[in-house]
């Protein structure tokens, strides 16, 4: 049984978002994660659900390619739609196969060897073989990735916003990086953020924001906020 709680946001009627946290190469965790939803789904059917995902998909964990493959072959169950957000991870990996000699550095001490290596590649080879050795589609699905997703009262992004500066004029850095100014602020956004990147404990629920980034690739949970009219929920996995 799910148990809910007041939300700082709302979902028009018959709405409802499945958001999962920063992954991070724990393929595991996030199927049983799906597997828990579509329970849910199935005890508690919804006119318009939706599943997201506010990205960091790779790096650090045991099988970034794995949930790559997973994500890339769609939605885990007919009739749910996804939308799957670009994280700093992403922005980072994609660089670094373009080439970008400061993204290959910064790839490889954050999680890159990680990653590359759930591909069968070599950290240490020539970077420039490194792009031929991932699957086409994981490569297309990394480069659809979007910035954000609006939604009724929320707004969901990878990391957080720039305080007093409006959504259209935000920088790519800030929505996939942005930390203390962010997190330390108590300004309004227009919209409930949903954010991942800055990992806690638990979940953090605050006026304008609320943080899903558990820390799984730590040894700690990841974690789906479920989200329904003026109301919310945890699943964790």
């Amino acid at each position: 049984m799910i148990a809910f709680q007041p939300a700082p946001g709302r979902l028009p009627p018959g709405q409802r978002v499945y958001a999962i946290g920063d992954v991070h190469g724990c393929d595991d965790r996030l199927a049983r994660l799906h597997a828990m939803i579509a329970e849910d789904l199935a005890a508690r059917p919804a006119e318009a659900p939706l599943l997201l995902h506010v990205g960091d998909f790779v790096d650090r964990g045991p099988d970034s390619a794995g949930v790559v493959q997973r994500l890339a072959g769609g939605s885990p169950l007919p009739g749910l739609p996804m939308v799957n957000l670009m994280g700093n991870h992403e922005r980072t990996m994609l660089d670094a196969l373009a080439g970008e000699r400061a993204a290959i550095t910064d790839w490889r001490i954050s999680g890159g060897r990680e990653a590359l290596a759930s591909w069968g590649l070599d950290a240490d080879a020539d970077p420039a073989g490194w792009i031929e050795g991932i699957p086409g589609a994981h490569l297309d699905f990394l480069n659809r990735l979007d910035l954000h997703h609006r939604l009724g009262g929320y707004l969901f992004v990878h990391a957080g916003l720039r305080p007093g500066i409006p959504l259209e004029d935000q920088a790519e850095d800030d929505l996939l990086r942005i930390r203390g100014s962010f997190l330390n602020s108590d300004a309004e956004f227009g919209a409930v953020v949903v954010h991942g990147h800055s990992p806690s404990r638990g979940p953090v629920v605050k006026r304008n924001r609320i943080g899903i980034d558990t820390g799984a690739v730590f040894g700690r949970e990841l974690t789906c906020l479920v989200l329904e009219a003026d109301r919310l929920a945890f699943l964790s996995a």
